[in-house]
């Protein structure tokens, strides 16, 4: 299962949501970077993803999106083959 990590506050239901789903999928470890905690790390969300709301999700090196594109991706049978492949 490849790495998934997730710009989140403690706070966003949305991310409380992608958390869930990708639980039900099988990850059983995410890397969360919480930007409440941390300020400056929203500025390098912002960069590296072209977005300001949250989650942002990766899954390995591809950017998924927030829940809503997660959550698509999955409806669309893309979810499971992303996290499997090696």
């Amino acid at each position: 299962m490849k790495n998934v990590i997730m710009y989140s506050t403690q706070v966003c239901p949305y991310c409380q949501m992608a958390e869930r789903l990708l639980k039900s999928r099988g990850v059983e470890s995410i890397q969360k970077i919480l930007i409440d905690r941390e300020p400056g790390l929203r500025e390098e969300m912002m960069t590296r993803t072209g977005r300001r709301t949250l989650p942002q999700i990766y899954i390995g090196e591809t950017h998924v999106g927030g829940y809503d594109d997660l959550s698509a991706l999955d409806r669309k049978g893309g979810l499971m083959p992303l996290l499997e492949s090696a």
